[in-house]
């Protein structure tokens, strides 16, 4: 089983600027919580308890004063700072004394994901032992994202990067499931043009190897990535819509943890004081009365 997870909150954030210029795009509000709270819950519902948070140079107290260890959740979260962003699959180097001889998954700290059946999706995904693992959605405009074709095994057997020429509608989102080997294969890795590792050039390690596969979501799934100020608002509209309709709300992180008995609720009773007097206060009250 996997049991480490890593969050990649750092980058510029330069297409959501001049909002991002002081504080980090991931403390940001999508509705009515910081965005990181969404990838924080994803991997919550994986069972992943022990996770780090990949941040900014300068930014790790805006983090602790949300998000401070994890111990509220029942979970162990610790930090590291990124001096400059180096690619994805940087966070492995990052994170190497934190994965140790454990495999591990990644999101990105703005991918959103929400689905029906999401939670034993994810759980599943946990349950791989060697290779690696992406998961995809289909999507209407391919030239602008990663993208893989996949067999009826769904083994990748291709991956492009914003392809020109149709090569598959499914895109390659930021949740990852690595074996161990992802580290010495990070730390091999040549920077592009850009100057930064390249996610899609570590996937194609293992998928010489035949050892890349993929996990879809489905037509009830919905997996957003909120990378420019539309897509944000886009998001944030999306949970408010679903939150107001059926009261319940989406990535909240003391729910998942008193779900699955990590906390009780005096627990829940703590976070209320930590959160004030507020709407989110005010649905963890209903958890427990």
């Amino acid at each position: 089983m996997i049991k480490k997870g890593i969050i990649l909150a750092g980058g510029k954030g330069t297409r959501m600027s001049p909002l991002t210029k002081a504080v980090n795009k991931q403390l940001l509000p999508i509705y009515d919580k910081p965005l990181i709270f969404y990838p924080l819950s994803i991997l919550m519902l994986a069972n992943i308890k022990d996770i780090l948070i990949i941040v900014n140079k300068g930014q790790l107290h805006q983090y602790k004063k949300i998000i401070p260890d994890g111990k509220n959740l029942g979970i162990k979260i610790s930090y590291l700072e990124q001096d400059k962003p180096r690619g994805l699959p940087d966070a492995f180097v990052i994170g190497k004394k934190f994965i140790g001889k454990e495999n591990v998954a990644m999101i990105l700290g703005d991918n959103f994901f929400y689905g029906q059946n999401l939670t034993s999706k994810l759980i599943k995904n946990t349950r791989l032992k060697k290779g690696a693992r992406v998961v995809l959605h289909k999507v209407t405009k391919p030239d602008l994202f990663g993208v893989a074709k996949i067999n009826k095994n769904n083994k990748i057997i291709s991956i492009k990067e914003k392809p020109k020429k149709f090569l598959s509608d499914l895109a390659i989102t930021g949740l990852y499931f690595f074996d161990n080997n992802v580290v010495k294969f990070a730390e091999k890795l040549k920077p592009s043009k850009r100057g930064e590792v390249e996610i899609v050039d570590l996937l194609n390690i293992y998928r010489l190897k035949k050892q890349l596969t993929a996990d879809l979501i489905g037509r009830g799934g919905a997996w957003l990535d909120t990378g420019s100020i539309e897509d944000f608002y886009k998001t944030s509209a999306f949970v408010s819509a679903i939150e107001n309709r059926q009261g319940f709300k989406i990535a909240c992180l003391e729910e998942v943890s008193l779900n699955k008995k990590w906390i009780s609720k005096k627990e829940i009773k703590k976070s209320i004081k930590f959160y004030g007097n507020c709407e989110y206060s005010s649905y963890l009250r209903k958890l427990i009365n």
